[in-house]
């Protein structure tokens, strides 16, 4: 805080000083020449702070093209303040939050700039699935469990298939292969394996459950997934000891890129060639905050508008959150790790796509479970058995193609492939799906 006010009593006395580390480090970083229009020495206070502001907007504004559809936002907030038809409603939102998914991502690489790669990357990944864990605890709070589980689900299954499968793809075209850091990826491979237990073991624990008569199993399978959920989070908090700390360097070597000339250059000379943020820590975490505010107002319509959707439209809850909020909460974090595959970087593409898997299976679902235990919503982690196994299935799968430390094209078509199996099957998939109860049915023939 205190360098925060030093910082705008700089600004607001136009004196040039070495605050908050750097003379190049203004609130707002921008070419000083004779022709700049702020002239600070020649406005009085509040004239300056309202440039200052106006420039801030303006950078943020206008630095993308989709924020063409912030004009959503006003109109999603209206559509569910005054209660519009409930599929306008879902509409507007829907569209709402796919600029403010890009300005977050954008507040976040600015936040992130000084931080380093390792601290930097794992930022990107938090608030890349900012989205997601929004709208998921407004479900939660609405008892919406099915919604929440579907977007947990959703958002692991889009960043590993659809967003690895993409960087494969369209990093692949045009090169015989790209490599990357087979620790890294294996370590990140390994930890979704460990996830995809923790959703496998509730669900057939649940079906043995079934069939012993003197079991509360739906209290049993809510201990389970309190004491899992305490464990996942504390394997999360020593993987990012392992990444932060204690390995760092294994994490920093692998962010060494190659250029399109096959040219090796470390990550700190690649940082040279990158623009200089436009927005400093304090701008960019105030920004953030304004984001977050308009996400929550937008998911919180959203979300109340899904029932008389289901109803009216005929698509399950299923499917809204396992396939269509992650694509939106995550499309501007799935259009960086496309962009940078491209560039031949895919120690950094590898990063965001399966460092955000890893966030959501090992950090924001375990603490969803533990927020419903804490409000008293029935969060679990008994997932259905379908659904289990999809996620099962898939992490063999990725874990099958990045185990070599290379890929191709071919390897990209084979995970947006599976994905695109996966979404058809959970178009048809019902709410009320039953799960399959195979050890009911084996005891029964025993006896």
């Amino acid at each position: 805080m205190d360098n925060l006010r030093k910082e705008f009593k700089r600004v607001a006395s136009g004196k040039k000083t070495h605050s908050m580390g750097d003379e190049r480090d203004p609130l707002i970083r921008r070419r000083r020449d004779h022709h700049d229009g702020y002239q600070e020495e020649n406005q009085s206070v509040w004239a300056r702070y309202a440039r200052y502001t106006l420039h801030v907007a303006k950078e943020v504004l206008f630095h993308n093209w989709v924020n063409v559809l912030l004009i959503f936002i006003p109109l999603g907030i209206v559509a569910g303040a005054v209660n519009w038809p409930p599929t306008v409603v879902f509409t507007l939102n829907f569209l709402a939050i796919i600029p403010l998914a890009a300005l977050l991502s954008f507040a976040t690489e600015e936040l992130a700039a000084k931080l380093g790669q390792t601290i930097g990357g794992l930022l990107n990944a938090t608030f890349g699935n900012a989205v997601e864990l929004i709208v998921s605890i407004v479900a939660l709070k609405r008892n919406e469990i099915r919604i929440v589980q579907a977007s947990m689900l959703g958002s692991i299954l889009s960043n590993s298939l659809l967003v690895l499968g993409c960087c494969f793809l369209l990093g692949g075209i045009g090169r015989e292969k790209q490599s990357f850091n087979t620790t890294v990826a294996s370590t990140m491979s390994s930890l979704m394996a460990v996830a995809s237990i923790s959703l496998v073991i509730p669900a057939t624990l649940y079906g043995v459950l079934n069939a012993s008569k003197n079991t509360d199993t739906d209290t049993q399978i809510l201990l389970l997934s309190h004491g899992t959920a305490i464990i996942l989070l504390g394997l999360y908090v020593m993987y990012l000891y392992f990444q932060l700390k204690s390995h760092a360097k294994i994490f920093d070597g692998s962010q060494d890129t190659t250029d399109q000339n096959g040219d090796i250059e470390s990550g700190n000379q690649a940082e040279q060639h990158h623009d200089e943020p436009l927005l400093t820590p304090w701008a960019a975490a105030v920004v953030l905050l304004l984001i977050t505010v308009c996400v929550s107002i937008c998911a919180e319509y959203l979300v109340a508008s899904i029932d008389p959707i289901v109803e009216t439209v005929h698509i399950s809850k299923t499917f809204i959150g396992l396939i269509l909020i992650p694509l939106v909460g995550n499309a501007a974090e799935h259009v960086t790790a496309v962009i940078v595959a491209r560039k031949d970087k895919m120690n950094l593409a590898i990063g965001v796509a399966m460092g955000s898997s890893l966030q959501i299976a090992l950090g924001v679902t375990p603490f969803l479970v533990i927020l419903g235990w804490i409000i008293d919503r029935p969060m679990t982690l008994h997932f259905k058995v379908f659904e289990s196994v999809v996620f099962f299935l898939s992490v063999i799968v990725v874990n099958y193609l990045i185990q070599d430390g290379k890929s191709n094209y071919l390897e990209g078509a084979m995970l947006l492939g599976t994905y695109l199996i996966i979404a058809l099957a959970f178009y048809v998939y019902p709410d009320d799906a039953k799960g399959v109860k195979f050890f009911p049915e084996l005891l029964t023939a025993r006896r």
